[in-house]
């Protein structure tokens, strides 16, 4: 099977024309203002060279690989779905935002356990009122760019999709209403006479639980790993990204970009769109 290499950002010609030269393509379509797929494409490491000094995102697809042929969507919900952490955003409403950041990004990269991180973080932020977290969701949390077209379109082929999230259900269940998100899995607060406890309600979703939901929604839709597509950030969304056919780091970590199939690092989230025609 050929190979097309979609190119994403903001290229110049001169870029593209490149482009074009190291990869060998026969061809150039524009897909949109920040889009081009140059076709039979031949993997060559200058490529990735090139598109990093070029703020360019870039990927080797196969050539007659159609986006209505997935069925699952998985995306994380914090610094994916979403821009930022909502748990540094609760944080900063207890002051003590520094802390649970810097537990964060440890985690994030992989340095920290993500269920001792979880915990760490959580116990901060004990005796924060229940009716906080709405003002989090409405002041200050923010859909990535390109988040709403990717889902919509999405939604318009049939395809199912999955937020799968070591977040919190508060945050998730508001996405889902207000995306038609299919499916959710997250973590809870322990909440007592309308507080925080600083204390995690139930299992713990982590890292391997976020993959037994995702092979678990592909068994119940009787699908195979190649119809999966898992899009994250950190370290914990890894072995997710591991169990669908094609997995996509977001803005993310080197160690995940470093294991994903593709990687958007300059483009939103409906950069999707433009892998498969």
């Amino acid at each position: 099977m050929s190979t097309n290499l979609v190119i994403q950002g903001p290229a110049k010609p001169a870029d593209l024309e490149q482009l074009a030269g190291l990869s060998g393509a026969s061809s150039m379509d524009t897909l949109s203002d920040h889009a081009w797929r140059l076709r039979n494409a031949k993997r060559r490491d200058g490529v990735a060279g090139y598109c990093e000094t070029a703020n360019l995102d870039y990927a080797f697809v196969p050539a007659g690989k159609k986006l209505a042929d997935f069925g699952l969507v998985a995306m994380d919900m914090d610094s994916t779905l979403i821009t930022g952490e909502c748990i540094d955003e609760i944080a900063d409403l207890m002051g003590v935002r520094d802390k649970v950041a810097d537990i964060t990004a440890g985690a994030m990269r992989g340095d920290i356990e993500f269920r001792e991180s979880l915990l760490q973080r959580v116990a901060l932020l004990a005796g924060l009122p229940e009716s906080e977290l709405q003002r989090v969701y409405d002041q200050r949390l923010t859909l990535s760019p390109g988040a709403e077209t990717m889902l919509a379109k999405l939604k318009s082929l049939g395809i199912r999709t999955l937020l799968v999230s070591g977040g919190f259900s508060f945050f998730t269940d508001r996405l889902q209403q207000r995306l038609g998100i299919d499916y959710t899995l997250s973590n809870a607060f322990e909440i007592d006479k309308g507080r925080l406890t600083g204390r995690v309600h139930g299992a713990i979703i982590g890292a391997r639980s976020k993959a037994d939901e995702l092979v678990r929604c592909a068994r119940e839709l009787n699908l195979a790993r190649d119809r999966m597509i898992a899009i994250g950030d950190g370290a914990n969304d890894l072995p997710m990204m591991a169990a669908a056919g094609v997995s996509i780091a977001y803005r993310a970590k080197p160690v995940v970009r470093e294991q994903a199939t593709y990687s958007f690092n300059h483009v939103g989230l409906d950069g999707l769109l433009h892998l498969y025609p």
